[in-house]
């Protein structure tokens, strides 16, 4: 075993579409070990995400997707540290929504790895929450990092704009519920599920337009 570890750190803020807005608690994941991390989604309170990387070298700022809650504090972060923000071309119009005057410093695409600690995260491009949300798979940790594509209970939200309820079902099942079961699902809000815990329920959500 890798000498990576994950923590989680939970902001709260507001988050913003179609004219609405909520308050809501997000998950910030760090991966990493003593020297060095990455972060999964920089939601809402940079100092606090400082503060719990306690000086190690920022590696990247990776989003999950653009959705305003999980970027807010992204380009604070990134100014802040060096590191490079990470996100997938599809949610370029989402991030403009919240950094009109500042673009991501690279792209995320399917397939990718980002390593840290001895461990390579895999981008897995999984639609339906947004265009161009993604999940991150860590082998090694048995660690998958949902973003808002998978929660314990069921899919992410498909209500709004940018969200399609057929193509994040069809995300899951090709893409996550192939995962060795005893995985992890590290969510964007809430808590902890398995890929054992969720398949066998798949069903019952697409009946119900879950």
């Amino acid at each position: 075993m890798a000498g990576a570890r994950i923590e989680r750190l939970v902001t709260s803020g507001t988050f913003s579409l179609d004219g609405g807005t909520w308050a809501v608690d997000n998950n910030v994941w760090i991966v990493g070990d003593d020297s060095e991390a990455v972060v999964i989604d920089a939601a809402h309170d940079a100092d606090a995400i400082v503060q719990a990387l306690g000086g190690r070298i920022l590696r990247a700022i990776v989003c999950t997707h653009a959705h305003n809650d999980h970027i807010d504090a992204a380009p604070d972060l990134a100014a802040r540290t060096g590191a490079p923000i990470l996100l997938h071309a599809g949610d370029l119009p989402l991030w403009k929504h919240t950094h009109p005057d500042r673009t991501p410093d690279g792209e995320l695409a399917d397939g990718q790895t980002v390593a840290v600690a001895g461990v390579r995260l895999t981008v897995l491009h999984t639609p339906g929450h947004a265009p161009g949300a993604v999940c991150l798979y860590a082998p090694e940790l048995a660690a998958l990092f949902s973003g808002d594509t998978l929660f314990a209970g069921g899919p992410g939200a498909t209500g709004r704009s940018y969200s399609d309820f057929p193509t994040i079902i069809e995300s899951i099942r090709e893409r996550l519920l192939a995962l060795p079961h005893d995985t992890v699902v590290h969510t964007g809000h809430g808590e902890t599920t398995t890929i054992g815990a969720e398949a066998p329920h798949l069903q019952e959500w697409i009946d119900r337009g879950f």
